[in-house]
């Protein structure tokens, strides 16, 4: 990792700034994609997969036997990962219902709001280098619990994982699909896809692409979302083991990942540094983490106020807090997707079993986004209703506000009521 030792604030933004790819480029490959399969349905489908992942598809639904058999295939030990896993993403996610409350804002007149499932739902699972099947956990918990009524799937992998999971969540309809062209089957929808209100999903710079240029268009998405990224906040407290171990589980994920260390002490930078060296060498993915690292920086910082000013305008996707009153300084951070406190909580806890959910804004998108929750499979419709008596202590309200913007017909509405 490039060392950077006390920057001003005027260099904070180019430290910051992320490794990505012209995206108006990326965007010119994707929307001739898009077009091909709004146009020609199932067929693009499948020359797409022959010509993207050199994969002739006899048919585009995932095979029911593949499904069932996933279960044979898995150890038990992994088996009982998912369902912990599962089980306490459920309970975290289930904890954020909220019951309709009715308030009364004026005598007789009540207001509320009720929460709706989504009714159609997309997930996207990538294929790539990693069997993501803890994403399928992240996405079918929540529109499960929402009651989201169909929930597509769409991934290239087979792999059984994946299929145990969906099984898991209550998901049935998985179609071996991957890339912008899946994307554009579940915004559009084909003869074998059903089209769908939202898609969610990680993916590579072309999946994010294609969700952007299909949101223009009306169907919702998650969130924009692009490579991996974690920070971490380091101070002498801090096990410089466990820091690097932090840096490089987020550096293999690929190598347009990025990484960020931000300390106030120069012997843990250091210290940091032979610790990724020393583990580095026994990774098997160590050729994407080592690229990884070079697009990456440790950021030496004069006192605490500096980091957290430095870390708010990064807005990291993964923040680790391995300092001193880890919760307490937490308070001053309003810019994070998701935040791991002290030395004992990795970043790899949210990415499988503690409960919170992995799918997080990057790039920045943190200072406006917040992470998937039930929320995202969720519409919140208001509700009100009126009294006799509500319309008569109300109503001359409405009539003056609506006369004033010269809106006559608003104003009749309450007066044959008042009449």
């Amino acid at each position: 990792m490039k060392i950077i030792k006390y920057p001003s604030s005027s260099e904070y933004q180019a430290i910051l700034t992320r490794p990505v790819q012209d995206m108006s480029v990326i965007e010119q490959r994707v929307i001739p994609i898009l077009e091909k399969v709004k146009k020609e349905g199932d067929k693009a489908l499948f020359e797409l997969a022959l010509q993207f992942d050199k994969v002739t598809l006899e048919t585009l639904e995932m095979d029911a036997s593949k499904v069932e058999a996933a279960a044979g295939i898995l150890s038990e030990e992994l088996k009982t990962a998912i369902h912990t896993a599962y089980q306490n993403i459920y309970k975290f996610h289930e904890a954020q219902k909220q019951a309709p409350e009715k308030i009364e804002t004026t005598t007789g007149v009540t207001c509320w709001r009720k929460s709706v499932g989504i009714e159609k739902v997309g997930v996207y699972i990538p294929g790539g280098t990693a069997p993501l099947f803890s994403t399928v956990l992240m996405l079918g918990v929540p529109a499960q619990i929402a009651g989201c009524k169909e929930v597509v799937l769409c991934t290239p992998s087979d792999h059984p994982a994946i299929l145990y999971a969906a099984k898991l969540c209550g998901i049935s309809k998985i179609f071996r699909v991957g890339g912008a062209q899946a994307v554009a089957a579940m915004a559009y929808g084909t003869e074998s896809i059903p089209q769908v209100y939202k898609i969610f999903g990680p993916g590579n710079q072309y999946v994010t692409a294609a969700k952007m240029l299909v949101n223009k268009e009306g169907v919702a998405i998650d969130m924009p979302a692009g490579p991996s990224e974690v920070a971490v906040w380091a101070d002498n407290s801090a096990n410089p083991a466990f820091v690097a171990a932090d840096l490089l589980s987020q550096a293999e994920h690929g190598i347009d990942s990025q990484v960020l260390l931000v300390s106030t002490s120069e012997e843990i930078i250091e210290a940091v540094n032979q610790e990724l060296e020393k583990q580095l060498a026994v990774l098997p993915r160590a050729e994407f983490a080592a690229k990884a690292l070079e697009n990456s920086q440790a950021v030496l910082v004069e006192n605490q106020n500096i980091a957290i000013d430095m870390l708010n305008q990064y807005a990291a996707e993964h923040l680790i807090m391995s300092v001193e009153n880890a919760e307490e300084l937490s308070e001053q951070i309003f810019n994070a997707g998701s935040i791991f406190l002290g030395n004992y909580t990795p970043e790899s806890a949210g990415d499988y079993a503690s409960g919170t959910n992995h799918t997080l804004p990057t790039n920045g998108f943190a200072k406006a986004y917040s992470g998937v929750s039930l929320d995202s499979f969720v519409k919140k419709i208001t509700i009100q209703k009126i009294t006799k008596e509500g319309i008569q202590h109300l109503g001359n309200t409405i009539i003056e506000m609506a006369e004033a913007e010269s809106l006559r017909a608003h104003a009749n509405a309450v007066r044959v009521r008042l009449a």
